[in-house]
This record gives structure tokens, C-alpha cells and sequence, in this order.
């Protein structure tokens, strides 16, 4: 009997380490499983920022073209009554879309000053050329919900808007 308690002690031993065995292998392939797709997920991320990358790049590149539609504000900012309605009058026949039109917070600016809003200087550089501003200059704002603001000096005379 002894020999059978010790023969059924081992036989038990073993199934329970059989089922030992098997769990634990389980868990290692469920484990292997989970990294290969982690793997599978961030080669995929990856391979996206790569591409996506790629398409910024040539976006950024046709972005080099005016915009159908040019958003512009105009400011006052000689304090010569009506020189804003000219201006907006002007940059309206010339193809631009004038959102707004009013004074300047001061009245002193001694030059005409083009802003560009969005980073997209073609814009800025197309609004310039329109009135025959030499120079503008880039202060990109969120804010804003237009491409180009445009602040009237007291050179507003010496402008094509006006000629």
C-alpha cells in the first residue's frame, strides 16, 4: 500500500505540476502576444509620423500661394477722417475681403504698416504690394480670425490706394 500512496503522491504531483506548467505557459504566450501587438502598434505610429511628416513638408510648400480669399482689417492711424473708407474701398475692388474697418488705437503712426496675422506672408506680401508698402511685418496671433491688419500712417497720401 505504501507503494501505491507513493505512486498515487507522485502521480498527483505531477498533473499539478503539469497544470503549473501549462498556466505558466499560457501566460508567457498571452504575454508575448500583448508586446507583439505594442510592437506592431508603435511600428504603425511610427510609420504615420514618418508619412504624415512627409505631407506637412509638401503642404507647407504649396501653402506659397495667395489665398483666394485675403481676410483684411483696416486702422486708422493718421486721424484723417475717411482715409480707412478709401483704403477698404481700394483693397475691396482689388479682391480682398475687407472684415473690418476702424480707428487705430492712437493716431500718431507715422508710416502705412501691414501685419501679417497667420504666418502666411505671401498674404501680407500681396496686401502690401496692393498699396505700395514697402515692408510689412509677421505677428502671428490666434486670436485674430483674419490674414492681414493694416494700420494707416500718415504716408497714406503717398500710397496707390489713394493715387
Amino acid at each position: 500500500m505504501r507503494f501505491g500512496l507513493s505512486f498515487s503522491d507522485s502521480e498527483s504531483t505531477k498533473k499539478t505540476s503539469g497544470n503549473d506548467v501549462d498556466i505558466k505557459s499560457l501566460v508567457f504566450n498571452i504575454t508575448i502576444f500583448v508586446l507583439a501587438c505594442i510592437i506592431l502598434l508603435m511600428s504603425y505610429s511610427l510609420y504615420q509620423k514618418i508619412f504624415n511628416g512627409n505631407q506637412k513638408i509638401f503642404k507647407e510648400e504649396s501653402d506659397e500661394n495667395i489665398s483666394e480669399i485675403i481676410q483684411v482689417e483696416v486702422l486708422n492711424g493718421c486721424g484723417v477722417s475717411g482715409v480707412a473708407e478709401r483704403f477698404t474701398e481700394y483693397l475691396r475692388a482689388n479682391g480682398c475681403d475687407v472684415v473690418s474697418s476702424s480707428n487705430y488705437s492712437q493716431f500718431d503712426v507715422q508710416q502705412t504698416i501691414v501685419i501679417d496675422r497667420t504666418g502666411k506672408s505671401v498674404n501680407a506680401e500681396h496686401v502690401a504690394e496692393l498699396l505700395g508698402v514697402k515692408n510689412f511685418i509677421i505677428q502671428k496671433n490666434k486670436e485674430y480670425f483674419l490674414d492681414v491688419s493694416i494700420i494707416i500712417g500718415n504716408d497714406y497720401n503717398k500710397l496707390k490706394a489713394i493715387k
